[in-house]
């Protein structure tokens, strides 16, 4: 009888089949890169330690915001018959949400321009004449 040699998929052992890597965005089930954002953390000397699940949680918050945003955007240019997003589309959707309004108030976009806004103020006022000839064109309503 022949002994049959097993192989174990153990890392690191001798004559074994490796297993393909999983990154730990597709562990996560998210598109931005979890692996990078802990890198980066760590980098940046923010604390003295980090916790596993820390840039997996920055991940997801900044993926959601990104596609909030993004979503606007599109809605936005859809709005302005436009099939291409620009900066005037992103101010457009950030300044008219009042969350993220309120998230990026300090926030200059360039080239993005400014909501359309006039005074009350400003706007011309209307005459006594203007109403009454307004009044004598509409239809009395029906009973």
């Amino acid at each position: 009888m022949e002994a049959a040699k097993t192989t174990k998929s153990a890392g690191g052992r001798k004559g074994s089949a490796r297993r393909k890597a999983v990154s730990k965005s597709v562990k996560a089930g998210l598109q931005f890169p979890v692996g990078r954002i802990a890198r980066f953390l760590k980098k940046g000397r923010y604390a003295r330690r980090l916790g596993t699940g820390a840039p997996i949680y920055l991940a997801a918050v900044l993926e959601y915001l990104a596609a909030e945003v993004l979503e606007l955007a599109g809605n936005a240019a859809r709005d302005n018959k436009k099939t291409r997003i620009i900066p005037r589309h992103v101010l457009l959707a950030i300044r008219n949400d009042d969350e993220l309004g309120k998230l990026l108030a300090g926030v200059t976009i360039a080239h993005g321009g400014v909501l359309p806004n006039i005074h009350s103020v400003l706007l011309p006022k209307k005459s006594e004449k203007a109403k009454d000839s307004i009044e004598a064109t509409k239809s009395p309503k029906k009973a």
